[in-house]
């Protein structure tokens, strides 16, 4: 086949850009059927309570409220461990998350009591009719308190529910052989996805009994969650995902699924709920606030010798995904350098503060803040330039990380640097009061999910008799262009025009089953996917071509829906499509890819590839602080990333863009405030995030090793275009300011602080 490629690494137009921009998509909150109820959430107002005394008899009487559910009405009120199954030998404890408050309330905004009624109206006035008493106990909203054995316990008898460890070299050895050793603790703060589309979806039951959840989710195999708490088999729940309007991991665990199963499955009506913005503020998950204590040593010439490092994360007061999100911070805290001598003692800690989990970066984000400080400070300490630095100890391919893992593909840190700053062009001038500087920051990022969960992912592809093609694959489309790529493969190997593709998606009971859209795993393992099957369906048709046109396989090719051969013949693709249903081998394939794995995590010291590849990449930023007032303004910005090889650019550089973004605000502005478990920032009026105003037009560079694993050489993007933003921009206010701010974000009144302290 020749090399030349049709769709793959051009500039193909989106499926539903058009529409986004009309306004025309059908969003979850969009839909709804005849006679649905609306529902509402009855949600705890302490975080740390025993609830005394529960009544919603006035509710239920309420004109209109079709039904009250509270935890009594939930079959079965405890089957949502929220660890998805990634039980492992090391005993992390899996605090199972209620569906509904029994008796312990463990933080402000837990679910206790469900409403259905027949309007919005309707089920508010029920929420606020319902009486509930409550009895104050003893709560801990500080992961350090929380570690010590006298702390309120959250579950079971320790809030300390993950530990990780990295242990390579001698430390101490290696801080003996420093010429400089850099100590410091590093904050990051918890945040909120701010998702413009909040949880939202409709349920209904179908005429053959079968529960349906039609959701913005990132994971339409929660069905199974829904049966178990339900108590019915998991072939009787079906979830239809739909085009989302933003996750980054908010709607990676449960949020509505299980409520709108409950309600339909009570009622036996079509129920509709939607979080308000408030609700999305206190109602579910954020990313993990980290606490990071980090000594790093180097030798007079620049090389790295030590690292010691303390990672605490405040879980909140469940589980989720934070022994996973530990996990990742641990392997990547040392950035993308080849360190000889590691210890790092990592720690997720249970609060009574709203809980944590996925976000966007997956524990990357808090890490990279701490790493890429240590290594300025370094270059500070040494006189020598960070940069110059930063390549005496870059990772390189087969390099050996902390955890013994052998690094596979090309590393372009180099390259991404020097791209990233070159960007940035000349330098703008600075004044006495506004003062001009310029950062960068590296980070490397995992994609794929961690190799011992032996993770796979179906699709399926198909011909029609007219040459037109369909996928079917159960990976939603979380707006970073899923569907698109899966078109593009598809139409690239079959020689076909990409219009004639079509894709399905997100739907547990019509699309084989491809896993989660997280971890930047979707082009990686769906994509795969979606090549052994269009490969295997190439194979079906060039077998028959070639006994029709009389030639070997290998002489073949397919384009324009054509079969081509090398000596000038031809064949219409449509006349072999019918030629193989006329003899009963269709041209269709339902192919399985499985991702790279290992044997199961067995002790809390990590030894072994964690994950199949990493991406690797630079970010770089001018920035002028204003000294009067500690405001800063973004200047210019270049984000450079190796994501192996481009499926679709356009949305190569969204990603990269939008990840920018996002890791902005982070650093910025961003900052979810809890005074004691109570919620301070609820809506956006208060949790400030970053507007058209904020952001400078960001430069995207792709860089193209053409060595990662996924399909035709790609890497992952979707997260780790995120992951360096953050230490890139207070690299660039320490240079303006000539002091590092260490508890990010970076906030007016920070900034001022800073630079008003030194003086």
């Amino acid at each position: 086949m020749t090399e030349e490629r049709t769709y793959i690494g051009k500039r193909t137009p989106g499926l539903d850009e058009k529409d986004k921009v009309l306004g025309n998509v059908i969003y979850a909150d969009d839909f709804t059927l005849p006679g649905m109820l609306h529902a509402k959430v009855f949600r705890a107002t302490k975080p740390s309570a025993i609830i005394k005394k529960l009544n919603a008899d006035r509710a239920r009487k309420l004109p209109g409220v079709a039904c009250v559910l509270t935890a009594g009405d939930v079959p079965n009120n405890e089957s949502i461990s929220n660890v998805v199954g990634q039980t492992t030998e090391v005993g992390l404890l899996e605090a199972r998350h209620q569906v509904l408050v029994k008796n312990r309330v463990r933080y402000y905004g837990e679910a206790i009591a469900l409403v259905a009624a027949d309007s919005v109206a309707a089920a508010e006035e029920a929420i606020e009719l319902i009486e509930i008493e409550y009895e104050e106990i003893p709560g801990v909203y500080n992961p350090l308190e929380a570690m010590k054995p006298e702390s309120p316990k959250i579950h079971g008898d320790n809030n300390i529910i993950a530990q990780w460890k990295l242990r390579k070299g001698d430390v101490k050895r290696g801080f003996a052989e420093s010429s400089v050793i850099v100590e410091n603790t590093y904050r990051t703060p918890r945040q909120e996805h701010a998702h413009i589309e909040p949880e939202s979806g409709v349920s209904w039951v179908d005429d053959m009994g079968v529960i349906n959840i039609r959701i913005a989710t990132q994971v339409i195999e929660h069905y199974r969650d829904v049966a178990a708490v339900l108590g019915i088999p998991q072939s009787m729940v079906r979830i239809k995902g739909t085009i989302i309007g933003g996750g980054f991991g908010g709607k990676e665990d449960v949020t509505a699924e299980v409520f709108l199963g409950l309600l339909t499955w009570k009622t036996r009506k079509p129920v509709k709920l939607t979080f308000s913005r408030e609700e999305m503020g206190y109602g579910r998950q954020k990313r993990h606030p980290y606490i990071l204590k980090y000594k790093t040593g180097a030798s007079k010439d620049g090389k790295l010798t030590a690292m010691e490092a303390e990672i605490i994360s405040d879980s909140g007061a469940y589980v989720y995904l934070s022994p996973w999100v530990l996990l990742y911070s641990t392997v990547h805290s040392t950035g993308p350098y080849f360190i000889p001598n590691v210890k790092v003692d990592s720690f997720s800690v249970l609060t009574n503060n709203i809980m944590t989990s996925a976000f966007r970066g997956f524990g990357g984000m808090q890490v990279a803040f701490a790493y890429e400080a240590q290594m300025d400070e370094i270059a500070k300490k040494l006189k020598m330039d960070p940069l110059e630095l930063r390549k005496k100890n870059f990772l390189k391919k087969g390099s050996e990380t902390a955890n013994y893992q052998k690094i596979t593909s090309e590393v372009l840190l180099k390259e991404s640097v020097e791209k990233a700053l070159s960007a940035l062009g000349e330098k703008s001038k600075s004044t006495e009061t506004k003062k001009t500087g310029r950062g960068f920051a590296c980070s490397w990022q995992s994609y794929g999910r961690m190799t011992y969960l032996h993770d796979t992912s179906s699709a399926w592809v198909g011909l029609e008799l007219d040459g037109s093609a369909v996928v079917r694959s159960g990976i939603p489309d979380l707006g970073g262009g899923q569907r698109e790529s899966l078109r593009a493969i598809t139409a690239e190997i079959l020689g076909l025009n990409i219009e004639e593709v079509h894709v399905i998606s997100t739907d547990s009971q019509v699309t084989p089953l491809a896993g989660t859209v997280t971890a930047t795993r979707a082009l990686f393992m769906s994509g795969n996917a979606v090549k052994l099957a269009s490969e295997h369906v190439l194979d079906i048709i060039t077998k028959k071509a070639s006994e029709m046109l009389n030639t070997s396989v290998k002489e073949l090719s397919l384009k324009n829906k054509t079969v081509y051969t090398t000596g000038g013949g031809s064949i219409p693709l449509v006349k072999v499509i019918k030629q193989c249903a006329a003899e009963g081998t269709m041209p269709q394939s339902l192919a399985t890819y499985k991702a790279p794995f290992t044997d199961p995590v067995k002790t809390e010291v990590i030894k072994d590839p964690v994950f199949a590849d990493f991406t690797f990449g630079a970010q770089a930023a001018e920035v002028e602080v204003d000294t009067e007032t500690g405001i800063v303004t973004i200047l210019k910005y270049a984000s450079a990333q190796d994501i192996g090889r481009a499926i679709n650019v356009n949305r190569v550089e969204g990603q990269i863009e939008g990840g920018a973004a996002q890791g902005i605000g982070f650093g910025l502005m961003e900052d979810y405030i809890e005074e004691k478990g109570i919620p301070l920032t609820l809506n956006l009026a208060t949790y400030l995030i970053p507007t058209s105003k904020d952001i400078p037009d960001i430069q995207s560079i792709i860089l193209e090793s053409k060595s990662g694993k996924g399909p035709f050489g790609a890497k992952g993007i979707g997260e780790p275009a995120i992951t360096a933003a953050a230490p890139a921009l207070i690299s660039a206010i320490c240079d303006a300011i000539g002091v590092r701010i260490k508890h990010i974000p970076a906030t007016p009144e920070r900034v001022y602080r800073a630079v008003h302290d030194k003086n």
